[in-house]
């Protein structure tokens, strides 16, 4: 006869004179008895859960939680608490594809609805404001597939046609072009001749084939250059937005490059600043990489976070290791979703971080990526670098020492907003086929990419 002890706080599993650890025994089981409890609920459903084990429920008349929106026959399997002899059958009787399915399906909403008192609050607060007139309410879709629907905006994503991420059971696959968004704040310098930085970037977008539009977001004090000083882009439409720093839009003015406009009207975005080096073959490479992972961001210069534990602190380098867990979006393509996730969704304080240091906007939005993927970012090729020097020989921020002390300081105040360090390690890179290979030129389709220092 089985029997549940309480020893120490600390469950175990008896059987005759054998002793199981009662946690690690639910995470090897693949199906969990969830009996009727004191009320007719169990807090073992919950355990089941967090597990990964499909809760048999035998509690007849039991209301699942938030069974208005989430789609239990997704996670969980019936049995007639009457008939306590069929359970055996019932759960033999589950093909193994299903199991899988059901135990997928258990992960997903203990990660976002269930897996902290903050997220069962939120949720319940978005179930009560679904029901309010004239407010926007989400598909069922939206609530039971990742990355749900605490972090789906309904203004952004109220159908499986404009659902964000394009996953492959909706039949949807991204945008054939992107929207390059390059971020300026060096002012007329960086138009001072065509072998300028920000003259020969624009010119390599435009050669992609894949470009639907450039944007300049021109973060500078004072305006922007006439058109004549713009180089010519042929058929690719230039559009320069005038944001003096201090002066952007959105909550708080945060996010200057992250902002929503009506002109990103791709799926994907090319964020660049001013003074990359990207040439156009990395471009179109990058595309085709994002193209297969919409969900992350794709791009060159890597970084990563580590915990320092003399200092009991999340540390920040530059060094080029054998893992990364950020991609710098100064060179890299994202989905527009995240755009609106940054600026509409975020904690304020996180919003206040970036406002004061001027610096650590691009670690926000890794931080957002991965908490909403629960994946790293995805690096591609071999290039390390993607800063010059600035005009006139000065110093550049990315060798000043205060500037890797601040991006460490914004580090450990996101992880702290956030509850936890959502960025995950990878030692993931993706180069194209025959990259480095000494075969003829001619058979490689970026010709260029291995010609590019590192």
């Amino acid at each position: 006869m089985l029997l549940f002890l309480q020893v120490s706080d600390h469950r175990v599993l008896c059987c005759r004179k054998r002793r199981y650890d009662y946690e690690v025994l639910l995470q090897n089981s693949t199906f969990c008895l969830v009996p009727r409890g004191r009320r007719l609920g169990s807090f073992r459903f919950l355990e089941a859960l967090r597990a990964g084990c499909v809760p048999v429920l035998l509690s007849n008349g039991w209301a699942l939680p938030f069974a208005q929106v989430i789609d239990w026959h997704q996670a969980v399997v019936w049995a007639d608490e009457r008939l306590l002899l069929q359970v055996p059958d019932i759960v033999r009787s589950v093909p193994a594809t299903k199991v899988l399915a059901l135990r997928q399906q258990t992960q997903v909403l203990w990660e976002r609805y269930f897996s902290s008192i903050e997220k069962i609050v939120f949720t319940t607060l978005e179930i009560i404001r679904e029901r309010l007139p004239r407010q926007p309410s989400r598909e069922g879709f939206a609530w039971n597939a990742s990355p749900g629907a605490l972090v789906t905006l309904p203004g952004f994503s109220d159908s499986w046609r404009r659902y964000p991420f394009h996953l492959p059971r909706l039949g949807a696959r991204p945008g054939a072009t992107f929207t390059a968004v390059v971020y300026s704040q060096l002012g007329a310098a960086a138009l001072a001749s065509s072998a300028a930085p920000l003259h020969r970037l624009l010119r390599n977008v435009a050669r992609s084939a894949h470009v639907a539009r450039i944007v300049v977001v021109w973060a500078h004090e004072r305006a922007p250059p006439g058109r004549s000083r713009w180089p010519s882009l042929g058929h690719v439409p230039l559009t320069v937005l005038s944001q003096p720093q201090g002066q952007g839009q959105g909550p708080a003015g945060i996010g200057r490059r992250f902002q929503p406009h009506p002109l990103l009207q791709s799926d994907a975005v090319l964020s660049l600043d001013e003074d990359c080096l990207l040439t156009t073959d990395e471009v179109d490479f990058a595309f085709a990489v994002w193209q297969a992972f919409p969900d992350r961001i794709v791009g060159y210069p890597a970084r990563s976070h580590y915990w320092d534990d003399a200092k009991g602190t999340w540390g920040y380098t530059s060094k080029w290791t054998n893992d990364y867990s950020i991609v710098l979006t100064g060179a890299a393509f994202y989905h527009r979703y995240y755009n609106y996730l940054y600026t509409y969704w975020l904690s304020p304080l996180l919003h206040k971080t970036v406002e004061q240091s001027q610096n650590c906007e691009d670690i926000l939005m890794n931080f957002l990526v991965s908490h909403v993927t629960r994946r790293p970012p995805i690096k591609v090729t071999q290039r390390k670098q993607y800063k010059e020097q600035p005009p006139g020989g000065a110093r550049s921020p990315w060798n000043d020492p205060d500037h890797f002390i601040q991006r460490q300081t914004c580090l450990n105040t996101f992880a702290a907003v956030f509850g936890y360090m959502p960025l995950l390690r990878s030692n993931m890179r993706l180069d194209p086929v025959l990259f480095k290979d000494p075969v003829s030129n001619m058979r490689k389709k970026y010709r260029q990419i291995e010609l590019v220092g590192s």
